[in-house]
């Protein structure tokens, strides 16, 4: 047979055997394209997205193959993918551009800035984004280049193949990263039920995938080994299956139960109560709203009369306007201050275009700031849309967060707020809910009201629901009193009061701490058992406002299982005449309200309007408290004055300003500890993995060293040579002796090192303490050259390198034309190029 037919033969066949691995590569992306497009579909959930996953997967599966058919390597593969991106973008990515020219271009400059900003504004826009603004480029990035490496790895015949599974999992982890912080409801199947189903399915499927496609990969590349063993071999090799392939195929599909097993059942049990990290639980305005001032806080500083009359915002519009303006909700209370958590049901994220706002009565709004400046944003029942107008409407829109949850909004565009800005709401309203309908979920943690107010709840509580609530709240309303100042009895009428026919001042403190809840619930308990009370009919004895009465009520509703939060906020209607309202909407400081919103099982939110009446003033004869009277004693004028003696001297700087000794400070201690805490397990974490190897390594010198039986010494010895030089780079030939060894690494002491070893394994005679020794004094000198040779970064890869410890396992394969060229157990084969017809 000629030359030229042989290698036209060859070349049919591995163009033939390549075809396997073609389908195999392209059937693996394909997966884990539609993988990926489950996983992000939470992100999107829109046509666009899909027309995106198909157009770019094509697009991108296309250039792949040209760039192969070309022959082409990776500069070309990467320049093809550019030139998708750019002709892809704004179709695909930024599709409300394509309505003219001019508009293209802009969409263009959108797509290529979305290369490094829209990845952060995907975390901070609330799911799902659609099409909106240009957030499609990450996912036009993660389709595109995501699919062409995957489909370029999986189509080489080297060992870089594998390097496909990176980029295709990476593919699917977009979706499971960027995503929502809340998981799939849970899939019941009779009486089993699966936490996170999809969130699991998409984990485990992509397991077994990368699995399978590894496994064929390997099985293949064996085939292929021995096919090229067959060609240059006097006689066929046989692809026969040993025991050990056997084993090592039963032990892989253990393998793969135990991790179907892990994923379907214990990792969703494990971690069923946990909330689950994705990047948007690390994004948002947390940091702003942990350092503001609760509103709550600032609350009785609104009712002074220097600040009473000012407008904080004006609300119009010529439609339906909501009947409640919430200015913050707050949900977190340390036993000092309501605060805002940032957390609620996934936190504040930036709004789409239009986000589903659910049922409800459609209202709209437009609302200008006048002196409500600050973070907190006045918003209106659960948002639709927030459109901003003026100079700074580009830096609002950007920089406004929302709370589905909370129904809450945040604005952290320079500082907030000021004094000008207009934006306009489009809200639903839910409808009302009634209270008495609630069924308490029960609440296992939180802050407790004192034992005042547990002993007024246990008295006076009718039951547990949203009736018995009602009830309380009611009874702590009527014998409840307005006031918003410390102002005393007689003097002027405060500016919030005039409006009040008939008001008589009564003094309060400001605060909504567990303390002055509890004493205003101890004054109750005191009128009430008070026998003129009963007589008078007058019950009334806590003075306050809504800043004590909303905290009152929920902690009352914490005493009896349900979730409650406070809300700032104003109103522009109400049933309720006792209730302060927005004259035409013009919301000035006295009209600020707050009011308690209590969660059922069912997860509605009940509103419980919390300020107490002002007709009836509290008795005096309990409210009434005499100043402290301080005697002084006035002395006789036979009392004659002493004068302390003159000072030794007047150096002030002796012993004047001296501190007293109170012991070791140690208060510094704890920051530093946990700094240093913090920062030790970060290094680690980093540096863990490489310490371990250098540390197994230590021990197994160690070992080999320590050995009690002299020769096994030795040739630990040996073996620590050998790992040395394979760590170090250097290439071992396939089943070598120890003089072929020597020769290829080269160290000065090799072939004494090498016959010394075969001296003390193969020779009868004994091996001393002292030969030992000197032996592995030799070996400490060869190992320092094999590293010394290879440059600093050289060594320290040589120190965290694994190869000697796989050395046994993978043994590598020599290169074509060795002389050590055969498959384990079996005969060399014929050499290359030797006519066998």
């Amino acid at each position: 047979m000629s030359a030229r037919r042989r290698d036209t033969s060859a070349r049919r066949r591995r163009e033939a055997s390549s075809v396997p691995r073609w389908v195999a590569g392209a059937l693996f992306t394909a997966a884990c394209i539609v993988l990926a497009a489950v996983a992000a579909w939470p992100i999107y959930a829109s046509a666009s997205f899909l027309v995106l996953v198909v157009g770019a997967s094509i697009v991108a599966a296309a250039v792949v193959a040209l760039v192969a058919w070309r022959r082409g390597g990776g500069w070309a593969l990467a320049g093809g993918l550019a030139g998708a991106f750019v002709l892809l973008a704004v179709p695909l990515a930024v599709p409300s551009r394509l309505t003219s020219p001019l508009d293209v271009l802009r969409g263009l400059g959108e797509a290529l800035a979305g290369l490094v900003v829209a990845w952060k504004d995907l975390v901070t826009v609330d799911l799902p984004v659609g099409s909106y603004r240009n957030l499609l480029v990450p996912a036009l990035v993660v389709f595109l280049v995501g699919t062409g490496a995957t489909l370029a790895l999986a189509w080489r015949g080297d060992r870089r193949a594998t390097g496909a599974v990176v980029s295709g999992l990476a593919m699917v982890g977009f979706g499971l990263f960027f995503g929502r912080t809340a998981t799939s409801a849970p899939l019941v199947v009779g009486p089993l039920t699966l936490a996170s189903p999809v969130e699991t399915a998409v984990g485990l499927c992509a397991l077994l995938v990368a699995v399978l496609w590894l496994a064929w990969r390997a099985h293949d590349e064996r085939l292929r080994a021995l096919q090229r063993a067959s060609d240059v071999s006097a006689a066929p090799v046989a692809p026969g299956r040993s025991a050990t392939d056997r084993r090592r195929a039963a032990l892989g599909v253990a393998m793969l139960g135990v991790a179907v097993v892990a994923t379907t059942a214990v990792v969703p049990w494990v971690a069923r109560d946990a909330d689950r990290q994705v990047l948007r639980s690390a994004a948002g305005p947390d940091a702003q709203i942990a350092e503001a001032v609760s509103p709550l806080a600032q609350y009785r500083a609104m009712f002074a009369d220097a600040r009473a009359d000012d407008v904080l915002f004006r609300v119009s519009g010529e439609g339906s306007l909501p009947e409640r303006i919430r200015v913050a909700t707050l949900d977190m209370y340390d036993g000092e201050i309501f605060r805002a958590s940032g957390d609620t049901g996934g936190g504040f994220l930036r709004l789409p275009s239009v986000r589903d706002a659910g049922e409800g009565r459609p209202v709209d709004a437009d609302v200008e700031i006048v002196d409500g400046e600050g973070i907190w944003m006045p918003t209106a029942g659960s948002l639709a849309s927030a459109t901003f107008e003026g100079d700074r409407r580009t830096l609002l829109a950007d920089r406004f967060y929302y709370s589905a949850a909370a129904e809450a909004g945040v604005q952290t565009a320079d500082g907030g707020l000021i004094q000008g800005d207009r934006y306009r709401l489009s809200a639903v309203e839910p409808e009302a809910v009634d209270l008495a309908t609630l069924t308490p979920p029960g609440v296992a943690d939180g802050v407790s009201g004192g034992d005042n107010l547990r002993r007024w709840v246990q008295e006076h509580a009718a039951g547990s629901d949203g009736a018995a609530l009602q009830s309380l709240v009611q009874m702590l309303r009527a014998r409840g009193y307005l006031s918003h100042s410390l102002a005393p009895q007689g003097s002027a009428t405060p500016a919030w009061a005039a409006e009040l026919p008939g008001y008589q001042v009564q003094p309060s403190a400001s605060g909504h701490s567990l303390a002055r809840i509890d004493a205003m619930f101890e004054r109750l308990l005191e009128r009430e058992e008070d026998p003129r009370a009963e007589t008078s009919g007058n019950f009334v004895a806590a003075v306050g406002d809504d800043e004590q009465f909303a905290v009152a009520t929920a902690l009352i509703a914490h005493e009896l299982g349900f979730p409650a939060r406070v809300v700032v906020g104003t109103r522009l209607v109400s049933a309720d005449a006792e209730l302060s309202t927005c004259a035409a909407g013009e919301c000035r400081a006295r009209d600020l309200s707050a009011w308690t919103e209590v969660q059922g099982v069912d997860g509605r939110w009940a509103a419980i309007d919390v300020t107490p009446q002002w007709e009836q003033s509290p008795s005096l004869e309990v409210t009434q408290q005499q100043d402290p009277e301080n005697v002084t004693e006035v002395r006789p004028d036979t009392v004659e004055e002493v004068v302390p003696p003159a000072p030794v001297q007047e150096d002030n700087a002796l012993d004047d300003d001296v501190p007293a000794d109170d012991g070791l400070d140690l208060a510094w201690l704890w920051p530093v500890l946990r700094v240093a805490g913090i920062t030790a397990l970060a290094l680690l974490v980093l540096f863990g993995p490489f310490l371990a190897v250098v540390i197994a390594k230590v021990l197994r010198r160690r070992g080999r060293r320590r050995d009690p039986d002299p020769r096994a010494a030795i040739a630990g010895g040996w073996d620590e040579y050998v790992d040395a030089g394979i760590d170090a780079g250097r290439t071992v030939p396939l089943a070598p002796t120890r003089s072929e060894l020597a020769r290829a690494f080269a160290t000065p002491s090799a072939t004494r090192l090498a016959e010394d070893a075969d001296r003390a394994v193969f020779a009868p005679t004994a091996v001393s303490a002292d030969e030992v020794a000197a032996f592995w004094r030799i070996v400490d000198a060869d190992r320092r050259v094999l590293l010394r040779q290879r440059g600093f970064w050289r060594r320290v890869r040589a120190a965290v390198s694994l190869r000697s410890f796989l050395r046994f396992l993978a043994p590598r394969r020599p290169r074509r034309g060795s002389p050590h060229r055969d498959e384990r157990g079996k005969r060399p084969t014929a050499p290359a190029g030797r006519d066998t017809t």
